[in-house]
């Protein structure tokens, strides 16, 4: 088994999770209470990833950060180094793939909150930002979790677009999942396989949490 190629996809998910949580988390809270009608656009937006091909996706981004496009020369002339190609360009991959598995269980939360609670915090003379902190959030700690497993987990097996924008490179942008695919482009089917395993494994548990902590903040149904 590649180690440096699990190494690197745990620091992926990792990064990738914590920045989704600070972007996720008020994008939600804007998407559930917002009655603008303009927001189903940005909510469309946001959900894209899930219909729209990985290649295609990393295309755009591939093509929006190399090296000939503004923010490409911009980050070069900033850093000195591209963005493509290297783990910074992953990380900005990830979080556009995984945006959805971060907000949309969030929104769901969110949305079954009793708005009377906002009003009332509101009242009290917290501040919306404080509101969601101190209200929102602990009442949709089974959402949260959710958007916390469900991005970590999407993060550890996406391939097409890391591929696309971070490439192939050993220690630096080679991805467990594309570990595999090499493996199996080696003819090397024996670690595919004890790789593989290991993914299924995972996955499996996190569909077991994820389904958990739904099942445990849904309210049970009264005996007869």
């Amino acid at each position: 088994m590649d180690w440096d190629a699990v190494a690197l996809s745990l620091r992926l998910a990792a990064a990738t999770t914590i920045v989704l949580l600070l972007i996720g988390v008020p994008l939600a809270a804007w998407l559930a209470f917002s009655r603008k009608r303009w927001t189903v656009l940005i909510e469309a937006v946001v959900a894209l990833p899930l219909v729209l091909p990985p290649t295609v996706l990393g295309f755009y981004l591939l093509v929006a950060l190399g090296n000939r496009s503004p923010i490409g020369r911009w980050w070069i002339e900033l850093t000195g180094s591209p963005i493509v190609f290297t783990f910074n360009g992953l990380l900005i991959a990830s979080v556009l793939h995984s945006l959805p598995f971060a907000v949309q269980p969030l929104m769901a939360s969110f949305a079954g909150v009793d708005r009377r609670l906002l009003e009332a915090s509101t009242v009290l003379g917290r501040s919306w930002p404080a509101t969601i902190v101190k209200v929102v959030l602990p009442l949709a700690r089974a959402g949260l979790l959710t958007a916390v497993v469900l991005t970590f987990a999407h993060t550890i097996g996406e391939f097409g677009v890391v591929l696309m924008v971070g490439g192939n490179i050993p220690g630096q942008t080679r991805t467990v999942a594309i570990s595999i695919y090499d493996s199996v482009q080696a003819f090397d089917h024996a670690t595919a396989a004890r790789t593989s395993l290991v993914l299924l494994l995972f996955s499996v548990v996190v569909l077991v949490t994820t389904y958990t902590i739904n099942r445990r903040g849904r309210p049970a149904w009264p005996r007869p």
